[in-house]
């Protein structure tokens, strides 16, 4: 039997999801094949979407029109902002999702999107003619006809899972890996490599000693992940719980290290270096007593729950009796044991930034296979190639964010021109332009770009539009109105802050760290009525306005950096060197300018090896 669609997805994760909807929306025939319905966008490790970088990633995939947002929005059972301690470039939101129903509200989502239908099998073969795809064979022996493939297999890609020295295949607990593909592709002349990830233990609720651990409430105020008007967190709220390990719980996993797939060898390949093992945390950190573990739930309906921090592939019996080290969990019962998994990703050097593969025209790679870690990154990159499959069925200019753009535009970069060596996990510091990637600005950012593509509605648009007028009108009444030292002293002296020897315009004064918005405007009057005018959407837009306010010094001076080195990325050189003749250059430099090939000066400058002499070399000879 044998089926036409213009884009084939491979695979129902994170990625996949985002892919197949945001080709469907844009008009693109498309096919969403998975394994299993049941499992559709399974968070196959922490029930959590958000965290520091990760959350600024899902509002930038909500700015672009995509779903991870809004299903989280939807689902949470908790919620907190980390990093409000620190300056709003940091602010990233994070949020405990009840599993099951994060399942379902995708489904959901995926079954009345126009253009999109799904099938549930297994893909053994890609289809490739002349360099390009057009299509795939499952193991059903059914044929799918398509220009574009996105393959976003996770962990599936020749799966095996450890426990011990026990070894089973699989892409998840339960569930079957999916042979033949790696080979398939690897035929078209794109390399491939083994990655490794790891999961906890899932805690049965009725044997924990709660009053033993500290609790973690979430909280309550107006954040959420999508900018869309939805309702806020509609499910109950629940608490998260922390603890620590101690020095009886290590001497338990020192004695299972013989027997730990991590360090007998049965265990080859990388794991992600920032999310360790608790094997590995007490390897690396031998003189730490301890390591703080959270305690987090699966969902309001069910009493399993997950032990953040405590990713194990030691044998079964090793992690039960360390964890029942720990007083919280004495007599601890569990659902089942932590497990690491090794799988095939294929280098992402080999990518455009579009995401399509340099060798095969039409096939695209999203997600884990890419070398990435967590659900985020991959529904970015599932976005952006879900968006540029669609492109290339229909044609258009392909669609990419710069590093100055997106937080995204800096994972995909990250990708194609620097490679990894170990799965790659988001963080701040990855990013030159944190004040100009704000969680508060994704929608100023990204959404007009998504509505000329038309992936964004009107509604979502005509919300940024608002949203854009009440900002800029509240940031000039500050710049323009003037305070009289007698009118405000008195309340700037109970604010803690210096009274003012002479007039001055509200912004400076909102520009002293000890002043708000919120704490001002109740002492003066025409502040006051200009905020009452705001009935939608209040809170978010005050935030935006004062961190505009206090933060626009830096805003400026890092968007002349970005402006300034971004001319860089407006050279474009890709096709007009045979690097490997140019002796003017670094061995190094050449060799790696070979392989990476980049698009553009700016990109050959962010490859490591290529140093400042030899961008100078590139720039004379595009002078000449």
């Amino acid at each position: 039997m044998e089926f036409n669609y213009d884009v084939i997805v491979i695979g129902a994760g994170h990625a996949g999801c985002e892919a197949a909807s945001a080709a469907a929306r844009l008009g693109s025939k498309t096919c969403l094949i998975t394994m299993d319905m049941n499992k559709i966008a399974q968070m196959s490790c922490n029930p959590a979407i958000g965290g520091i970088a990760k959350g600024q990633i899902v509002r930038e995939i909500d700015a672009l029109g995509g779903f991870t947002g809004l299903v989280t929005d939807r689902t949470a059972i908790q919620f907190r902002l980390l990093n409000r301690s620190k300056g709003p470039a940091m602010w990233s939101p994070r949020a405990q999702c009840d599993r099951a129903k994060f399942i379902w509200a995708w489904r959901e989502v995926l079954e009345n999107t126009p253009n999109l239908h799904i099938w549930q099998d297994t893909v053994r073969r890609l289809l490739v003619t002349d360099g390009e795809v057009r299509g795939v064979e499952t193991v059903w022996g059914v044929t799918f006809r398509a220009r574009c493939v996105v393959l976003t297999a996770g962990t599936f890609l020749n799966g095996l899972m450890h426990v011990g020295r026990a070894m089973v295949p699989g892409g998840r607990m339960a569930e079957p890996a999916s042979y033949e593909l790696t080979e398939s592709i690897a035929a078209q002349g794109i390399s491939y490599g083994r990655m490794k990830t790891g999961t906890p233990v899932r805690i049965d609720g009725r044997s924990v000693h709660y009053e033993d651990m500290e609790l973690q409430p979430g909280e309550a105020d107006f954040h959420k992940f999508s900018f869309l008007d939805t309702p806020q967190r509609p499910l109950r709220q629940l608490p998260c719980w922390t603890c620590f390990t101690n020095e009886a719980v290590h001497e338990v996993l020192r004695r299972g290290l013989p027997d730990s797939p991590l360090y007998n060898g049965q265990i080859q390949s990388i794991g992600p270096r920032y999310c360790p093992s608790i094997e590995t945390k007490i390897v690396t950190f031998p003189d730490k007593p301890q390591h703080q573990l959270f305690l987090e739930p699966e969902g309001e309906d069910t009493r399993e729950l997950y032990l953040n921090g405590f990713s194990s592939s030691l044998p079964l019996d090793i992690q039960l009796e360390a964890i029942r080290r720990m007083p919280a969990f004495r007599d601890v019962v569990i659902y089942r044991p932590g497990y690491a998994i090794e799988y095939d990703y294929f280098d992402p050097t080999q990518l455009k930034h579009t995401l399509e593969t340099k060798r095969v025209q039409g096939l695209f790679l999203a997600g884990q296979v890419n070398g990435t870690t967590g659900y985020e990154e991959a529904a970015g990159q599932g976005i952006v190639a879900g968006i540029n499959a669609h492109i290339r069925c229909h044609g258009g200019e392909p669609f990419t964010l710069g590093r100055d753009e997106a937080y995204i535009g800096v994972l995909i970069d990250d990708l194609v021109t620097k490679g990894v060596d170990e799965p790659y996990r988001m963080f701040t510091s990855r990013a030159e332009y944190r004040i100009l990637l704000r969680m508060d600005d994704a929608d100023m950012r990204l959404t007009e770009r998504s509505y000329r593509l038309g992936l964004a509605d009107a509604h979502r648009y005509e919300l940024l539009r608002t949203k854009r007028e009440a900002v800029g009108h509240l940031v000039e009444f500050a710049r323009r109105y003037s305070i009289k030292p007698a009118l405000i002293n008195p309340a700037l002296e109970a604010l803690g802050t210096t009274p003012l020897r002479q007039g001055c315009k509200l912004v400076d004064l909102l520009n002293r760290p000890q002043l708000t918005i919120d704490n001002l405007a109740p002492h003066i009057q025409a502040f006051r009525r200009e905020l009452d005018k705001l009935t939608d959407r209040r809170e978010e837009i005050i935030e935006a306005a004062e961190i505009l306010i206090k933060y626009e010094g830096y805003i400026a001076r890092e968007r002349q950096i970005a402006d300034k080195l971004g001319r860089l990325d407006s050279i474009k050189i890709k096709g007009k060197f045979d690097y490997a003749s140019l002796q003017s250059l670094s061995t190094e430099a050449r060799q790696k300018l070979a392989k990476i090939d980049p698009e553009t000066i700016g990109q050959a400058s962010r490859i490591p090896g290529v140093s400042p002499s030899d961008i100078n070399v590139l720039l004379v000879l595009c002078n000449r």
